[in-house]
């Protein structure tokens, strides 16, 4: 139906614009950052399989939800207490989950920031982010393979089109960003150009986080 194609078109247009600025060849937009996060490092630990180990190494200061959805993808968290993106208490930027390609890039949207061969995973949550869309996220990736993955996993599996339509071989999530949302984000894309067009650059965010290293339960 028209309905339905429109809903899914305002999406669509919002992730181009999405990649066009930040740089990646693709956007795959979602309900909030965190299952981002969950959906790339779980496409890397069991669809790609180009996680080898079975631990993370994140900086012992960052948001909380990052341990977790380390967790629920099947793997390890170890703790870097000295990594170089924290300093008094403070972390600063984007920064690599390392053991796989996926980024936590909920401190920095900027023109062209994306990393080649990365899943990075960006913000849209809360009142201290460039982009204010109060809540929802997006995976930036360059592989063909990777972003349908996202596309259908995201969306219970579904392929867009109607249920009725559809031929069901994929287990997926519900994190599919509001069609409304995505068609506000796409309004709110002129804030990051310039007035002759030029892509505008942002820098980093900075925010204090609790040092997480201390809490038992993320010893899975």
């Amino acid at each position: 139906s028209i309905m339905a194609y429109g809903v899914y078109k305002s999406t669509e247009e919002f992730e181009e614009q999405l990649a066009q600025y930040t740089g990646s060849k693709y956007a795959v937009t979602l309900d909030n950052m965190s299952n981002g996060l969950f959906l790339a490092l779980y496409y890397e630990k069991h669809v790609n399989k180009s996680i080898v180990g079975d631990s993370i190494i994140i900086p012992n200061r960052t948001y909380p939800s990052v341990p977790c959805e380390i967790i629920h993808a099947g793997l390890k968290v170890k703790w870097d207490k000295n990594h170089p993106q924290v300093s008094k208490g403070k972390l600063t930027g984007a920064y690599q989950l390392k053991g796989s390609n996926v980024w936590d890039s909920a401190l920095t949207f900027s023109a062209d920031m994306y990393k080649p061969s990365s899943h990075m995973c960006v913000s849209f949550t809360g009142p201290f982010k460039h982009f204010k869309l109060s809540k929802g996220g997006a995976i930036l990736t360059d592989s063909l393979k990777a972003y349908h993955w996202f596309k259908r996993a995201r969306y219970s599996g579904r392929r867009e089109c109607s249920y009725h339509d559809d031929n069901f071989d994929m287990i997926g999530w519900n994190f599919y960003m509001m069609p409304e949302l995505a068609a506000r984000g796409l309004l709110l894309m002129n804030q990051f150009y310039n007035q002759d067009g030029t892509k505008k650059h942002q820098e980093d965010l900075a925010l204090p986080y609790p040092d997480l290293s201390k809490f038992k339960i993320y010893e899975k």
